[in-house]
């Protein structure tokens, strides 16, 4: 796998999703994984600027092809009616050379219900809180919210490629955060 994307908490906000996938464009991803709370703005959010569920259903669907998505807190059964991808697994494991990539959203399962290894990468999102780092043999990845960034965040989301994953910035398209695990694909 030489380039994946990594989005979570899109919150159907289409300008938000627009722009990532403008910059993602020249880094060419095989795939996107989309890490839960795609359509719904959830009953705790404002409404964001450009809340237009079905044209963010319609942008993701063109990607069908390329898509392995998880369910998130916001996410529905009325949402997997629009998308023509898979989207209400509470979790997904991704086995690359190996190594086991579990995506999850963050809200039903702790790193303990996981089941994890040395070696496995866990992808998830929930907290809209960017994280890239490594505990006890485990890398943890969250690309924080490209809608709704919490803690004084920016929105941002990831990216591997070239055998190193980052967390990019959404306004300025320029890496937050980094880490390069060379030999892992």
């Amino acid at each position: 796998m030489s380039t994946m994307a990594v989005i979570a908490d899109i919150h159907g906000c289409a300008p938000a999703l627009e722009r990532c996938l403008c910059q993602l464009e020249p880094a060419q991803p095989d795939i996107y994984l989309l890490l839960g709370d795609l359509l719904n703005h959830g009953p705790r959010n404002p409404v964001p600027e450009g809340y237009a569920p079905a044209r963010v259903a319609d942008i993701l669907n063109v990607l069908k092809n390329k898509v392995i998505a998880v369910r998130g807190n916001c996410d529905s059964e009325v949402d997997q009616m629009l998308l023509e991808f898979p989207c209400l697994s509470p979790c997904n494991y991704l086995v690359l050379n190996g190594r086991r990539l579990c995506m999850t959203h963050g809200h039903i399962y702790t790193r303990e219900q996981l089941a994890l290894a040395e070696g496995d990468i866990v992808l998830s999102g929930h907290t809209h809180i960017p994280v890239l780092e490594q505990q006890q043999g485990i890398t943890l990845i969250n690309p924080g919210s490209i809608t709704f960034p919490r803690n004084g965040a920016t929105p941002s989301y990831g990216l591997w490629k070239n055998n190193t994953w980052q967390i990019i910035n959404l306004y300025d398209g320029k890496p937050m955060l980094s880490l390069a695990m060379p030999g892992v694909w």
